[in-house]
């Protein structure tokens, strides 16, 4: 049929290689579908428009296919204008879209006659149903207003509903209707055949593919939205054509269609952004480009809601500030930049969805990146509110590691926002998990970067000051599988001093509950005992600033109790080593040692030194510095003269020579101001001079101490006194009244002096040293052992020798060296 309506000349040149007579075809085509669009004969213009597409567009032949595509566009033109020139004349034109795709609908139903009725100035029509029966309605007059036509169409709605299939519509409505539904059938036929030569595999057919398409947009205009989809498919694929012809034909093309969208109203955003999302991944620069280009466009249309759908194309923003386009970059900074200020403006706003988009977008390797995202967080954290609180946890894990980043505009960003969530009050039955930003801070000490970890230390910190039921609830979990304890004792091992301090102020904060306590301590030994390392070069740090936060007192009560049990004996002794040079050094000390020297007339002194001696016994110098500062000189001088001579080491001496240099700091001031009084305190003396019997002669400690005894003036001397001292037993005390400790008058017979028993202080002692006597002489005897069965192995033809007996294993404790973790002065 279409052969008889179009002449074979016309088919002819519609296929030749030349484009001029491709166009004079194309012309030809347009004239007679014109006419039949015209004459009403749709049956030969589906004809004719079903032989250029199956005859030409899907033809093998390149210039059939070019032929067929600019005669689909002529095609177009021909119906189209036939078309309006109906639409201008109809008295209805201006009907809502909702009913013409309805009537379009219930024109396609099956099973209705229509009956076109014209009679007194009224114009209507009567559809009859598959029932056979109909109804008559006079809805409206000629000339009625838009507004009167949709009021009259919804009382014919009402009808429908009432009788089902029998329909009654105004006649010019259903004759606009008709148009448009065989317009739209129309273009069914036309457009697909050219959406599928934008994949053609000749570029010149590509070329008027883009042409031909251009041509049928530009007359159908509105009536193209129903392909938008497709058509922005090819156009994606098309920005990227490596024929730099076909691009520049698909951006003219672009451009119209971006047009036709901006002033159409049937254009449907929730189709067209699953698309759009699924074309955003796409790395191509010419693609990126254009997708750029239409979420701008789209933006600016003001009936679009594109920021209602941002959290669905956002991160494809954010992944193409990293493009090696700068113009790419540019232009997603700018559709950012807008989107941001619109967020600002506008009072509903997704910020959850974007702000999981964000977190990840933090931790860009792209600098770039890095910097828009935390600036958007810093504004979502100003603008969001409750709908970020359960988001916190996320954001923060964002936040710590910015807070470190090389570039300084990140780092000033990120601490800004850093401060904003942490000045924001929210509570767990808001959504505020506790739990998971403790967990985010925990992870962050281990960081490489010292500002980040001291800030995951603040929020520790801050988290225990205002939730503090609910972060030592998750502690007691965490303690329980040695989690968050085992980070923060491996954070004090931190180069940083400052981060060291925070750690401390954590633990002190978490140890304000007894039970935490007791575990911070056990664990802080627990950690000098396996890490020697962390008690030399932190220990007086550490201990320092607990005994500020916690309590002097009660911090080296719970140590005492700790180490007095403690079963390996030489690390016991390093730890009572140090904590007795803390005690003798430390301003932050001061009060526990004013404590201590009132141990003879104070209860809770002498609670105290009692308490310690127990620990102190590990180390016999720790005993002696103990009692000089308790002032017990009686007792001191009596555990000097007690010492044997596997206690008189080199270790021991190093020890005395320490002591020997603290007696001339400010600590020891009262000591040396009493010897101004040495008939009063003759044991005080009797001690210095039993110090200065065990140290060799040509140290420097020797002539330290021998200068200030010289010092000491002898008019104040008590001949009897000096004699009382002289005698073997000072524990065998003469009747009548008496001093049992220097300075102090006692009239109470035996060993016990203000409650303590020093006595069994003695005995206490004397059984540690004799533990720590056994302890070297079984390691001696194990090295030996080792050693001999060496020297067995590598000579065998050498006699056995005896090994070395206890006594002779004396000489090589006083050359032994240093032991580990020791502080020095």
């Amino acid at each position: 049929m279409a052969d008889a309506v179009i002449p074979t000349g016309v088919l002819r040149n519609l296929a030749d290689k030349l484009y001029e007579k491709r166009k004079n075809a194309a012309l030809e085509v347009e004239g007679i579908v014109k006419q039949l669009a015209m004459a009403g004969d749709h049956e030969k213009i589906s004809a004719v428009i079903n032989l250029l597409t199956h005859e030409f567009t899907y033809s093998p032949q390149a210039n059939h296919r070019k032929g067929g595509l600019i005669g689909l566009a002529a095609a177009t033109v021909g119906l189209t204008s036939e078309a309006a020139q109906h639409l201008e004349s109809g008295e209805w034109c201006g009907v809502s879209v909702e009913w013409r795709r309805a009537v379009m609908h219930l024109w396609s139903g099956e099973g209705c006659n229509v009956r076109l009725w014209s009679g007194e100035g009224r114009g209507v029509v009567f559809l009859r149903g598959a029932e056979g029966k109909g109804v008559w309605t006079r809805l409206v007059k000629p000339n009625t207003s838009k507004i009167a036509v949709n009021e009259a169409l919804v009382h014919l709605n009402n009808i429908c509903i009432k009788f089902s299939r029998l329909l009654v519509f105004p006649l010019s409505l259903l004759i606009y209707c008709f148009l448009i539904f065989n317009s739209d059938a129309t273009l069914q036929q036309i457009v697909p055949p050219v959406l599928n030569s934008f994949s053609d595999q000749d570029s010149r057919v590509r070329y008027y593919a883009c042409e031909a398409l251009y041509n049928i947009a530009k007359v159908v205009r509105g009536d193209f939205i129903i392909f938008f989809n497709q058509i922005f498919d090819a156009l994606c694929k098309l920005s990227a054509d490596s024929d730099a012809n076909v691009q520049s034909a698909a951006h003219l093309l672009d451009r119209l269609v971006k047009d036709i969208v901006t002033e159409s109203d049937q254009f449907s955003i929730e189709e067209f952004i699953p698309l759009l999302r699924e074309r955003m991944n796409v790395l191509n620069p010419y693609v990126r480009q254009f997708l750029v280009g239409w979420i701008t466009v789209l933006d600016s249309v003001p009936d679009i809601d594109m920021l209602g759908f941002l959290p669905d194309f956002l991160d494809g923003l954010f992944n193409m500030l990293s493009d090696s386009s700068h113009e790419i970059r540019q232009q997603a900074d700018s559709a950012l930049s807008e989107f941001l200020q619109e967020i600002k403006n506008s009072p509903s706003v997704d910020y959850g969805r974007m702000a999981e988009i964000l977190v990840q977008r933090a931790a860009s390797p792209d600098e770039f990146t890095r910097l828009t995202a935390i600036t958007w967080i810093n504004e979502f954290v100003k603008l969001g509110g409750d709908q970020l609180v359960p988001y916190y946890a996320d954001i923060l894990g964002a936040i710590l590691p910015c807070i470190s980043d090389k570039e300084e505009k990140i780092r000033v960003v990120a601490r800004e926002t850093n401060e904003e969530l942490r000045a924001i009050q929210a509570e767990p039955a808001e959504g505020f998990d506790v739990g998971a930003i403790l967990s985010i801070a925990r992870r962050q000490l281990s960081s490489e970067w010292e500002a980040t970890r001291i800030e995951a230390l603040h929020w520790i910190s801050t988290l225990l000051n205002r939730h503090r039921a609910e972060v030592t609830a998750h502690l007691s979990v965490l303690i329980y599988l040695n989690e968050i304890f085992d980070t923060l004792l491996k954070a004090l091992s931190d180069p940083s001093d400052e981060v060291v301090l925070l750690v401390i102020e954590v633990h002190a904060c978490i140890a304000k509950d007894p039970q935490h306590f007791r575990q911070l301590v056990v664990f802080l030994v627990h950690n000098f005992r396996i890490d020697n390392s962390l008690l030399e070069k932190r220990g007086a740090l550490i201990i320092r600033r607990l005994c500020v936060l916690l309590d002097a007192k009660r911090v080296y009560l719970e140590l005492s109790t700790i180490l007095e049990g403690e079963s390996d004996l030489d690390f016991a002794c390093i730890m009572v080593q140090a904590l007795n040079l803390i005690l003798l050094t430390s301003s932050e000390l001061s009060e526990l040692r004013d404590l201590l020297k009132q141990s003879l007339v104070n209860p809770a002194g002498k609670e105290l030194f009692v308490s310690l001696y127990a620990s102190w016994c590990h180390s016999p110098m720790a005993i002696i510095s103990l009692c000089l500062l308790a002032q017990t000189y009686q007792h001191v001088s009596t555990v000097i003269q007690s010492l044997v001579e596997e206690d008189i080491n080199v270790k021991f001496l190093v020890q005395l020579d320490k002591l020997i240099r603290l007696l001339e700091t400010p600590t020891f001031a009262y000591l040396r101001l009493q010897l101004l009084e040495p008939g009063r305190y003759t044991w005080l003396l009797k001690a210095l001079y039993g110090l200065l019997m065990l140290l060799p002669q040509q140290s420097a400690a020797f002539k330290i101490l021998r200068t200030r005894l010289k010092t000491i003036p002898s008019y104040s001397f008590n001949g009897e006194q000096f004699k009382r001292t002289s005698s073997g037993n000072p524990y065998s005390l003469p009747t009548g009244s008496q001093f049992s400790e220097d300075g102090d008058l006692n009239s109470d017979m035996g060993t016990s002096h203000s409650g303590i028993n020093f006595n069994s202080r003695l005995q206490q002692f004397e059984q540690m040293q004799h533990q720590h006597r056994m302890h070297v002489k079984a390691q001696v005897q194990l090295r030996n052992s080792s050693t001999s069965v060496s020297k067995e192995v590598q000579r065998p033809q050498e006699p056995h020798q005896l090994s070395p007996s206890s006594d002779g294993s004396r000489p090589s404790s006083r050359s032994s060296k240093k032991g580990p973790g020791q502080l020095q002065l």
